[in-house]
């Protein structure tokens, strides 16, 4: 048993048809057929919605998400169409609000790992592989691969596990031509995302993508690949600072890994295997978790957190 320890209510927005509600992000759509996208201070674990949020996570991760898109619109097109605030729409919705195009989403969590660690290394510890993929022995937690690998996964309902996937799965459910545009493009994002930060100071040493198919782009043609949802947060992404980093050990790191190993901790008296859901974070977990959050924004970039 998972998913929400308490599932929030929509809020009703005049203009505006609520969608979905997803683990952090509310989803509506306009009378333009646009989807605005809301993300909220939820925070989620071990598939999870947890009692109790992190401040300031949902202006975090889209001002992040807003700050990649940019920096990486010559690589890959993404979903955004702007970041104003729908009328009559709560104030606390600025700053954690995207309006965006409709795509027809695709069924695979596009992960691109470089780095050995989580369902990865638990893999590659058991088989000596990552989706299938053949790894060299002599590899620990927190090894630099050899090259980065592409290691999907099946995108999972809220309460759900998303589970790795080897290629050919993919290739699939959308096809092979489809399938090598994302692994290619999914690699291609990766690289130039952990120059950057590896510019900064910081390891990228996984990350998941979520795309889709744009059908405004179709006539005459294919429609082209775009990505969506959020890019290279901390929620999304695993963030190590490069100054301690040391092969064989958990790393320190820039995301939701402290929130994972307090609930996996005797201080939580939480037994992850059973049917109870998680409790509250203690304050003292909240507040370093947002540390970690805002870190990781001013660090990647280069701009104080307000």
């Amino acid at each position: 048993m998972s998913g929400f320890v308490e599932k929030p209510e929509p809020v009703q927005v005049p203009g505006l048809v609520h969608v979905h509600t997803g683990k952090v992000r509310d989803l509506y759509r306009n009378a333009a057929g646009d989807l605005v996208m809301v993300a909220s201070d939820r925070m989620s674990a071990y598939d999870w919605v947890l009692p109790n949020g992190i401040p300031d996570k949902g202006r975090i991760l889209t001002r992040l998400s807003l700050w990649w898109f940019d920096l990486l619109a010559d690589t890959v097109p993404n979903h955004v169409l702007s970041a104003e605030v729908p009328e009559g729409a709560p104030a606390d919705w600025e700053g954690r609000t995207l309006v965006c195009r409709d795509l027809r989403m695709l069924p695979v969590e596009c992960v691109a790992r470089g780095y050995l660690t989580g369902s990865g290394l638990q893999e590659y510890r058991r088989d000596r592989t990552v989706c299938g993929l053949a790894l060299p022995e002599g590899l620990v937690d927190g090894s630099e691969l050899p090259a980065p690998v592409f290691t999907p996964a099946t995108k999972a309902e809220v309460g759900e596990h998303d589970e790795n996937v080897p290629y050919e799965e993919v290739a699939r459910r959308v096809g092979p031509e489809l399938a090598a545009l994302l692994r290619q493009t999914t690699l291609a994002v990766y690289g130039r995302a952990r120059d950057v930060a590896r510019e900064r100071g910081i390891i990228l040493a996984d990350t998941k993508f979520e795309f889709g198919l744009d059908p405004a782009t179709a006539e005459g043609g294919e429609p082209r690949l775009v990505i969506a949802d959020e890019v290279l947060t901390p929620d999304s992404s695993r963030f190590w600072p490069a100054d301690s980093w040391e092969p064989g050990r958990p790393q320190p790191s820039f995301d939701k890994q402290y929130v994972r190993d307090w609930l996996s901790s005797p201080a939580s008296g939480w037994d992850r295997s059973g049917d109870t859901p998680p409790p509250a974070l203690p304050d003292e977990v909240v507040e370093r978790t947002r540390a970690k959050y805002v870190e990781a924004y001013e660090r990647l970039t280069g701009t104080p957190w307000s």
